[in-house]
């Protein structure tokens, strides 16, 4: 019988011991507490999604609209050389002094030139120099007016150009060989 008592007060402790401890609620919270969170995490990310697509549409529309205009300032600075060429023509037809007019051709030349590297054009140097196939074209060979002028540029076709350090036109050339 004695055993039986053992037994009894052990499992009546064991009772009482659960009985003290506290109920556990903590995973059920957590659990909560993290689908709350996962949930608010989704939507953050679906809002900078919809934000980030927004952003790209936005420049691209700027983008395109960038291009529409790109050249306008370019335009707008060479309106005056054009009226003077304008002007050029109407006198050559009614001109008599042929070295009036080559002054006025050359000082709208000079205008027009000074306009464009303003706006950062350069022409790139190629007479008489070494054959630079970074800058230049060559559309043939001709023997060399002199032994120094071998490999070397001795015409120029077509002028080559740098917009802003950026090649925009090679040079077409003849090199004497």
């Amino acid at each position: 019988m004695e055993e039986q008592e053992i037994k009894d007060e052990m499992q009546e402790t064991n009772e009482n011991q659960a009985a003290n401890l506290p109920v556990e609620e903590a995973p059920v919270d957590e659990t909560s507490s993290a689908l709350k969170e996962l949930e608010e995490q989704k939507d953050k990310y679906i809002r900078l999604l919809a934000e980030f697509e927004n952003f790209k549409r936005r420049t691209s529309k700027e983008r395109i609209e960038l291009f529409k205009t790109a050249g306008q300032e370019v335009i707008k600075d060479l309106l005056p050389s054009l009226d003077d060429v304008d002007r050029a023509e109407q006198v050559v037809a009614a001109a008599k002094d042929l070295e009036a007019v080559k002054e006025g051709i050359k000082l709208i030349s000079e205008k027009l030139k000074n306009t464009l590297s303003q706006k950062g054009l350069k022409e790139i140097p190629c007479m008489g120099i070494e054959f630079n196939t970074d800058l230049m074209e060559a559309i043939t060979e001709i023997p060399a007016p002199s032994e120094d002028l071998k490999g070397k540029v001795v015409d120029v076709l077509e002028k080559g150009y740098t917009l802003n350090d950026k090649i925009i036109r090679y040079a077409k050339v003849v090199i004497g060989k």
